[in-house]
Parts: C-alpha cells; sequence; structure tokens
C-alpha cells in the first residue's frame, strides 16, 4: 500500500505563517567591537604596569643588597687565635694500653683452721709483713707441745742407751760380754739419737703451723675485697683464698706496637736509652703519668702483627689503676726548634695545606677584590654582623687575614709541626675560619686554649702509631679534610 505524494501547497500550508510571532533585536556591530577593545586595553595597561612595578621592586632590593653587602664586608668577622710557637717537640708512637698491678697476690691460708681474725680493711694500704689475719692456733700449739714432750721423752731414753753401751764397750774390753750385746747396746743408743733428731724436726714444723695461723701480707700493696668473713673454717687448699693484695707503686701498663716499629724501638734500647712513656686518658687529653719501657716481649702476635711492650710507672699519685684503660705515647726523640701550630689551625684546599694568617692594616688592592668576590658567590660573612657591629670595627686597629700556605712535616696529637710556611711569632686563625676568605676584614682575640677550641684527639684513630708519626713525615695532618671559606 503506497501512500500519496504530498503537494507543495500542503506544505506551505503546514508551515506557520512568518508573521505570526515577534522577531528577536540584533545587536549592532559596532557596539560589541568597542567593549571588546576597551577589555583588551584595559589587561595591557595592567600587565605593563605590574611588570614595571616588578622591574623597581628588584632593582631596589639588588640596590639594598648590594648595600648591606658593602656594609658586611667593611664589618670584621669575629676569630679567635694563636701565635706560631718554636719549641722542642717529642716525636712518639701512639698506642692503645691497659694498666696492670706490677705485683697481684691472692693470700691463702697454709693451715687449716678457724679464722678467728681479720685485722686490715678492705681498700687499706698494707706494708709487706704486715698481719692481715688470724687462724685459730690452739690445736697448732698443741701440736708444738706434744713434740716438745716427745723430745724429753726421747733424750732421757737416749741417755741411758747411751750409758748401757759405754758400760757394755768396758765389760767387752774386759771379756766380760760377748761382742754381739756390746754391739746391740750401741745400736740401741744410736736409734734413741735418731729419735731426738726427729724430734726436733716434729718441734720445728710444730712453730711452722703455729707461725702460719697469723697471715702476713707478702708484697706491698692495697687490700682488696674480703673473700671469707671471720668465723668461717679455711682449708690450705681454698683456691678463692682470703684476701687479694695488689701492688700499685709502681705500676705497669703493657701496650701493643706494629710490628714495622719494632726494629726503630729495639735499636733505641739496645743503645741504653731509656725511653719514655707516657699515659693518658680515655679521651686522650689528660696527662695522667710518665713511665719508661721496662721490656718487650720476645714474640710478635702473628694474628695481629703486633708485639707487645710493657712500661712501668711510679704511680706515686695513684692516678693509675689496675685494669684502667689508657692511650700510650712512645716517646722516639725530641725535635728542638720545631715550628708548631694547633691542628685546629691547618687547613686542606686544592692547593694543598694553608692557613689564616692575621696581618695588621687594610688588606691590599687585590686580596679586597678576592674577598669581594667571594661575597658576591654567597661565601663569606654570612651571620657576622651578629657579632660584630661597625663600632667594634671603629675602635680597634683593622686587621685582615691571608691565606698561607704551609707544608707539614708530622702531626703530633693536637699540635702539627711545619716545615715552611709561617715563622714563631705569626698569629694564625683557629676557630672562624669557615666565614673567611683571603683578604677578610677580622676582630681577632688571643684563644685561652693554646691548642685551638677545637683541639682534635690525638689518638682518636688509634692504630698503635701517633698520628703524625705513622709514616714519619708522610705530611697528611690529623685533620686533612678540613677546609675553610677559601683556598689559596
Amino acid at each position: 500500500m503506497s501512500s500519496a505524494p504530498i503537494s507543495e501547497q500542503e506544505t506551505k500550508a503546514a508551515l506557520p505563517a512568518a508573521k505570526s510571532h515577534p522577531s528577536l533585536p540584533e545587536p549592532e556591530p559596532s557596539q560589541r567591537s568597542g567593549a571588546r577593545k576597551w577589555i583588551i586595553l584595559l589587561v595591557i595597561a595592567l600587565a605593563i604596569g605590574a611588570a614595571v612595578w616588578k622591574i623597581r621592586q628588584n632593582t631596589e632590593n639588588q640596590t639594598a643588597q648590594g648595600q648591606k653587602m658593602a656594609a658586611m664586608m667593611d664589618r670584621p668577622t669575629p676569630v679567635q687565635t694563636v701565635q706560631v710557637q718554636q719549641k722542642t717537640m717529642p716525636i712518639y708512637l701512639t698506642a692503645l694500653g691497659t694498666v696492670t698491678a706490677y705485683y697481684t697476690v691472692t693470700v691463702k691460708s697454709r693451715v687449716d683452721g678457724q679464722l678467728i681474725k681479720v685485722n686490715v680493711r678492705e681498700g687499706q694500704r698494707v706494708r709487706q709483713g704486715e698481719l692481715i689475719a688470724e687462724i685459730d692456733p690452739a690445736p697448732y700449739q698443741a701440736a708444738l707441745a706434744q713434740a716438745q714432750g716427745q723430745l724429753a721423752r726421747d733424750q732421757a731414753q737416749h741417755a741411758n742407751d747411751q750409758a748401757q753401751a759405754d758400760r757394755y764397750k768396758a765389760l767387752l774390753n774386759a771379756g766380760v760380754v760377748s761382742q754381739e750385746n756390746t754391739q746391740a747396746m750401741v745400736a740401741a743408743a744410736g736409734q734413741s739419737g735418731g729419735a731426738i733428731q726427729a724430734d726436733f724436726a716434729a718441734i720445728q714444723a710444730a712453730k711452722v703451723n703455729v707461725n702460719y695461723t697469723k697471715i702476713l701480707s707478702p708484697i706491698n700493696g692495697v687490700v682488696g675485697l674480703r673473700q671469707v668473713d671471720p668465723g668461717n673454717i679455711v682449708h690450705a687448699s681454698d683456691t678463692n683464698g682470703l684476701i687479694v693484695v695488689t701492688q700499685l707503686e709502681p705500676i705497669a701498663v703493657i701496650f701493643t706496637l706494629p710490628e714495622d716499629h719494632l726494629p726503630e724501638v729495639l735499636d733505641l734500647i739496645r743503645q741504653g736509652r731509656k725511653l719514655t712513656v707516657e699515659a693518658y686518658d680515655r679521651s686522650g687529653t689528660n696527662h695522667l703519668a710518665t713511665g719508661t719501657v721496662l721490656t718487650v716481649d720476645n714474640q710478635i702476635d702473628t694474628t695481629t702483627g703486633t708485639v707487645k711492650v710493657k712500661a712501668v710507672f711510679d704511680n706515686k699519685d695513684g692516678a693509675l689503676f689496675p685494669n684502667q684503660f689508657v692511650n700510650v705515647r712512645l716517646v722516639l726523640q725530641q725535635r728542638p726548634n720545631a715550628i708548631v701550630i694547633p691542628a685546629a689551625a691547618l687547613l686542606t684546599g686544592s692547593q694543598g695545606n694553608y692557613v689564616y694568617t692575621v696581618k695588621p692594616g687594610n688588606p691590599p688592592a687585590d686580596l679586597q677584590e678576592s674577598a669581594a668576590a667571594g661575597h658576591k658567590g654567597g661565601r663569606g660573612h654570612a651571620g657576622a654582623g651578629n657579632s660584630a657591629g661597625s663600632g667594634q670595627s671603629q675602635k680597634q686597629p683593622p686587621f685582615y687575614v691571608e691565606a698561607t700556605t704551609v707544608k707539614v712535616d708530622l702531626t703530633e696529637g693536637a699540635q702539627v709541626i711545619l716545615n715552611s710556611g709561617v715563622k714563631a711569632g705569626d698569629t694564625v686563625v683557629v676557630d672562624g675560619q669557615e666565614k673567611l676568605r683571603n683578604g677578610s676584614r677580622v676582630s681577632p682575640k688571643q684563644s685561652s686554649n693554646p691548642n685551638g677550641p677545637r683541639a682534635v684527639n690525638p689518638n682518636r684513630a688509634d692504630t698503635g702509631v701517633g698520628a703524625g708519626s705513622s709514616d714519619h713525615g708522610s705530611g697528611q695532618p690529623a685533620n686533612q679534610g678540613r677546609t675553610g671559606g677559601s683556598q689559596p
């Protein structure tokens, strides 16, 4: 079934009439373009104004920073200083040591019996032969009396036997008695004489046991903690003993040295030199005592490659105590007229080791340019203005620093021996170097510590050899990793 075609008239009749609804007004083209132009011009004007304000603000900030930096450059940096010294310096090896008692005796009872008295206090100093404790002597005194009684009986018997022997000898000469009877009498007299000698020995043994009931100190020393209280039964076989006495004057220190240094040490000993040994506390800063080398062990430890050395100290002040850990310096020689600076003053840069020396007056022009370049690079007197004002720089005479290259000979603990670079009497900076550059103005203050406020521990990385004497002239300082604010 097909649909009939729709005619053009019918289509037009179906559409609404053109004037059946009102038409919308269209905007004028000139009004739209004018508003858009004003908006664009306003945005451009705001952008230009913001750019001008930003440029002016940056210029003002740069000017203020430049003025502030210039003021900071004129403001001296406070530093601590010391003077370079020329003196006799010891050259030594360092090691770790343990204090050991020169003598240690565990006092034991030599007889069995009841401990009736202890005559010393724990920790008391005793002398050799001083009475320490007493064992009940009654059983041993009775044994002594018994031995003496036996001696008296045997002496009487011997006298009788001897008289009988003498009579038989006379009768034998007269032909009254036989030879056999005479010999029997003489033998009996000899036996009783032997019994007398045994009695004397028994008496001596009894006296010894009586004496052993009084326990005496075998050495000079200090009494330790009491192991047995009075009233207990003690035996000669007891392992713990009664008291331990330790001799502290003198006292010994045992330390180890690498086998590489053994020939040098032995050569000095063969020359008859008494090698000085200095003992320091665990931190390596406080000197405790000075002694001498007593002996070197007769073998090298194959597991560690070291040899034991024993030194003896008078220890009159009691600074050393058994089993105490100490840092040891074995002095090999004394170097006269050595140029010495604190290790805290030494810095390391790309050109090697250097120090900051303090000079009076204003820095030369080339050093001023160097210092100014450092400030432009963001390095220099950061925070220095808080501690040193411009008023202070006006009151004090001007000073500046100069980076001076030095050649290190040896580092001995907290001090460094130099071969060249500075001379005795020069002033070097020991604290505040991180704020300095070559030519920086400074306000120096003498350090109260001759080794500087950051003096290094002479035995911080101990390997049995001194920090600077490990290679005897290697020239590598103990703080070779430190760097300052400038390099020469």
